[in-house]
């Protein structure tokens, strides 16, 4: 049984498919001896970003613990030591095998040159917070300010960025601007935009892509075998080849979920009671709290095909892309209402949704408030 859950989390994920050339990217600056300190690792959530980054970090990690200088580290043979050490399977890139004893320390956190800065539970209400906080990013100064236990390479990974408060992020930046040797700082984004300029100004930028379908249609048959073919295509299709994406999307009974979101969508102007009523039972029921994001993602993605239609009619331009099967619903309800009432639609439902949980508001009763205001507009 796979120690660390299935499919592991990035930490203990030696798995990345579809990211050979920031794989390569990363290994010619580690070659070249011109490795930057800081690396921004961006794009769309649930592609492997952090998963690349814990490989990122191994890879540096395991030329640690043979008193290795910078300059003989980078890019010499210790480096690469424990990367040559590997098990009978090939690895590749920045791969380290996984049956080596420092892929398990990152995996299960006890590497002493590894710190991870992520949200976590206040103590107070026992509850995940909503943003890294200042005293999250102290800890990584105080970190840093030890040499590093193994006489190599130190790694900090953040995950993910955007989630740094303002004081957080100030708190950081501070380190960016005065980082200590032979130590790299990987920050994931899912969003780069919402960073300050002066963070993104001092670290690499790396983007990452949603990989092949066909590397995601493999991705998703390793990690969820039950899976029919058409399943694993439509999850995909659905998470806009996201395999992160598609997996929690599997894990919540997505597709059901879209069909009910779009049954709703199809039956306006009417409410229909019995979708939206399987809907606020699946979202209320215990163990099925991550159904909620699904209606919002999906709820999200035919409103902004709505606007976007009602935007473009009598334009001759293309009409929006998506699901073909849900086009002519995006259509007719596009052509009931102006472009500025479906762009106040927009506005209301984006505000009720963000409200969500820091109000902690009956997720139930957020739904139909949802279709309600989606009724007043086809009605008007």
């Amino acid at each position: 049984m796979e120690p660390y859950g299935w499919p592991p989390p990035p930490r203990a994920n030696w798995l990345l498919l579809g990211h050979e050339a920031a794989e390569s990217e990363i290994l010619n600056c580690i070659h070249s001896g011109r490795l930057p300190h800081a690396w921004l690792i961006c794009g769309a959530r649930g592609i492997g970003k952090a998963t690349l980054a814990f490989r990122f970090a191994r890879y540096l990690l395991a030329g640690s613990g043979a008193g290795e200088s910078a300059a003989s580290a980078l890019p010499g043979e210790g480096l690469l030591r424990e990367v040559d050490q590997r098990a009978s399977e090939p690895m590749d890139g920045l791969a380290i095998a996984p049956d080596r004893p420092l892929f398990h320390r990152v995996a299960s956190g006890g590497h002493a040159d590894l710190f991870t800065v992520e949200r976590r539970i206040n103590e107070k209400t026992g509850r995940l917070r909503s943003e890294i906080v200042v005293e999250d990013v102290r800890s990584v100064v105080a970190f840093l300010a030890h040499t590093a236990a193994e006489g190599g390479w130190r790694a900090v990974v953040v995950d993910a960025a955007e989630n740094l408060n303002r004081s957080a992020a100030n708190a950081l930046l501070k380190v960016l601007e005065e980082p200590p040797p032979q130590t790299v700082l990987l920050l994931v984004s899912h969003n780069p935009g919402c960073l300050l300029p002066t963070i993104r100004s001092r670290c690499r930028r790396l983007l990452l892509k949603a990989p092949a379908v066909s590397v995601g249609s493999d991705l998703l048959a390793r990690y969820r075998p039950d899976l029919h073919p058409d399943q694993a295509h439509a999850l995909l299709k659905l998470a806009d080849d996201s395999i992160g994406i598609a997996l929690a999307l599997a894990d919540a009974d997505g597709l059901a979920v879209r069909d009910d979101v779009v049954g709703a969508f199809a039956a306006l102007p009417k409410l229909d009671m019995t979708a939206l009523g399987r809907l606020g039972d699946r979202v209320t029921r215990a163990g099925l709290e991550d159904s909620f994001p699904v209606v919002k993602d999906v709820f999200a993605r035919l409103l902004s095909r709505i606007v976007r239609a009602a935007a473009l009619a009598g334009s001759g331009a293309e009409p929006a892309m998506g699901v073909a099967e849900d086009q002519d619903i995006v259509d007719r309800l596009a052509a009931r209402a102006s472009l500025d009432r479906w762009l106040e639609v927009w506005d209301n439902t984006s505000g009720l949704l963000a409200r969500v949980e820091g109000a902690n508001l009956d997720r139930r009763q957020v739904i139909l408030d949802l279709f309600l205001t989606l009724r007043s507009a086809v009605r008007s």
